[in-house]
């Protein structure tokens, strides 16, 4: 399956075969985000939209301690199947699947033990505690389950079963959808039936790439008897899984800073903004799914040192994923009103977040060719620069950004404070390409 794809000579064709199936997942994952926002706004009762809202973060946190050795795990694969190195990638492949499930079964534990503090970290008031609360357990106790979806659906990805990958996305999204009504509004469980939901969806998707990995890979393995690995192994999947954790980190902590400096303006602004973030989503999820489709491809073609067809491949996505970014943009700025009343029928809900959305949209053209700079860098192994975008557009300068705009502006500082940490971080992401990058171009 992998030669089939990665010996390509069209690496646009080949591109499309690994992108669109993970866009098409990404696309469902999205229908499942909003639904899950719809059904809990249906409660009509904003301190429920508020508390999910402020458990978002805790999800964020999950993922991307997943994708510690998802990501980690998969760049390393690429290279590997690259260089022709399929024992190795078995031992890889072993290693992540079985220390995610430990590193998960430590991390629900902590979240258990420390859930009052870090209730009050993420910003729960009194009138939101309980929701969010709910929430929060039952995360904590499928934190593992919803690790582990994050290791082999990189991982299929990375062997060129990007169809495979798909397919089990799909189905944990649609099992998910169909329990959100059930558990959060016929049977009452609010917030905490959204998040029974959420673990009974991920764990649909991890039997489900498990099958898929005994049955159909050729190179993955969930042997415990290979999952023994070097310490150089280790920090070669740690050096780019840290840095792509810290976008989903950094995604958490500036979630729970934006709660916290728009406390002061009441719980309709912090519900505003969890059904912004949702909905810009829509641009956000569509823009990674784009660039991610590219990572196996980037990483096999480095790895066997094809140059051609690595600079083919980097032109290529510059301008497609580019053009993406500006429709995407263009729909949904003029589209905010609309989108914003779908989710909650309120005047004062609407009208704050139609202005939210705006901002957080306009520089989806920047954040799109970041995430294709975050993403060559990790394919190629390069983790110096992988790591300086990861804590740039939404961690060390979106905080600096936040504080600054927050003491000029206030209320409106942190609206714009997404939009001009964008800009900036892009600067960066050029820089960082023409010092480290582009010499990897030239034959």
């Amino acid at each position: 399956m992998e030669n089939e794809i990665f010996q390509e000579t069209n690496v646009a064709k080949a591109y499309m075969k690994l992108s669109v199936p993970l866009v098409c997942s990404m696309v469902v994952t999205l229908i499942y985000n909003l639904a899950d926002t719809f059904f809990v706004a249906q409660t009509n009762d904003t301190n429920i939209v508020a508390g999910v809202s402020l458990g978002m973060p805790v999800f964020t946190l999950l993922m991307a301690m997943g994708n510690i050795f998802g990501q980690g795990g998969s760049s390393l694969v690429s290279r590997l199947l690259g260089q022709q190195e399929e024992e190795g990638v078995r031992c890889v492949s072993s290693f992540c699947f079985y220390i995610t499930i430990l590193v998960g079964i430590v991390i629900g534990a902590f979240m258990l033990l420390f859930r009052l503090p870090l209730l009050a970290m993420i910003g729960a008031s009194p009138e939101t505690f309980s929701h969010a609360s709910d929430y929060f357990v039952y995360l904590a106790i499928g934190a593992p389950i919803i690790m582990l979806s994050f290791i082999h659906s990189n991982l299929l990805r990375s062997e060129g079963m990007s169809k495979e990958s798909m397919a089990g996305t799909i189905l944990g999204a649609v099992v998910n959808i169909i329990l959100d009504p059930i558990f959060i509004s016929v049977w009452g469980w609010g917030a905490g039936g959204a998040a029974i939901a959420t673990v009974i969806g991920y764990l649909t998707s991890d039997l489900f790439f498990a099958v898929v990995v005994l049955r159909k890979s050729r190179v993955l393995s969930v042997a415990i008897g290979k999952s023994k690995v070097s310490h150089g192994v280790v920090f070669q999947i740690l050096k780019i899984g840290v840095p792509a954790a810290i976008v989903n980190l950094m995604q958490s902590a500036s979630v729970v800073l934006m709660n916290q400096f728009l406390l002061p303006y009441g719980n309709q602004k912090i519900a505003a903004m969890g059904i912004v973030l949702k909905i810009s989503m829509i641009a956000l999820l569509l823009l990674t799914g784009f660039a991610f489709g590219g990572q196996p491809l980037f990483g096999y073609y480095y790895g066997a040192g094809d140059k051609a067809r690595l600079s083919a491949l980097f032109r290529f996505c510059v301008r497609f994923i580019g053009l993406v970014a500006i429709l995407l943009t263009a729909g949904i700025y003029a589209a905010a009103p609309l989108l914003m009343r779908c989710f909650m029928d309120s005047e004062g809900i609407v009208a704050d977040g139609t202005v939210m959305l705006r901002w957080q949209v306009l520089t989806m053209l920047f954040v799109g060719l970041i995430l294709l700079m975050t993403i060559l860098f990790q394919a190629m192994g390069k983790a110096t620069g992988a790591f300086i975008l990861s804590i740039s557009r939404q961690g060390v300068l979106f905080l600096l950004v936040l504080m600054v705009a927050y003491h000029l502006a206030g209320y409106d500082g942190v609206v714009v404070s997404q939009a001009i940490s964008d800009c900036l971080t892009a600067i960066i992401a050029f820089g960082l390409f023409q010092t480290q990058l582009r010499k990897e171009f030239r034959a």
